[in-house]
């Protein structure tokens, strides 16, 4: 007889998350990402995991953990009341639902704290994801992290718009 999948669940980040977070930060940029950023560029963006405000950050912003079976398997960041600021996903379970049961769940806080609308800087990775969620591009930007530039995009989505 098949076994039913573990469901997905969500829950507040805990300061013990910072470790298994910041694993899940660098192994998703090092095996998501290579289609649109260097070596060098993914190394830079990892190494922002190292620094001691990486996890001064998740306690920062409103920050949730998604878990398979208890284990944290992606996370999403909330900054002040209207900006994705982080999003990432184990490349275990890509493309099984964790980056959307994320996103859905900041709209819904965000929307009700009467946030009408939300941005995001997507990587050149993400932009697919936030476009079918109904994001739409305002502008291409070149950040310098640990002295590699990398490109992003900001996204808008109207809260309440249709898909």
């Amino acid at each position: 007889m098949a076994r039913a999948l573990p469901k997905p669940a969500l829950r507040p980040f805990l300061p013990a998350d910072v470790p298994v977070l910041a694993a899940i930060f660098a192994s998703a940029i090092e095996e998501l990402t290579g289609d649109d950023y260097n070596e060098a560029q993914q190394e830079a963006w990892m190494a922002a995991a190292e620094d001691d405000e990486f996890g001064r950050q998740f306690a920062a912003d409103l920050t949730l953990v998604a878990t398979l079976d208890g284990s944290p398997v992606g996370f999403a960041s909330l900054r002040g009341s209207d900006h994705i600021r982080m999003l990432y996903v184990h490349p275990a379970v890509s493309g099984q639902g964790i980056a959307t049961l994320l996103v859905d769940a900041l709209e819904k806080l965000a929307g009700g704290r009467g946030t009408t609308s939300l941005t995001v800087d997507a990587s050149d990775t993400a932009q697919g994801f936030f476009a079918k969620r109904g994001y739409t591009a305002q502008q291409r930007n070149s950040v310098t992290i640990n002295d590699e530039w990398l490109a992003n995009t900001t996204m808008k989505k109207t809260l309440g718009a249709p898909q």
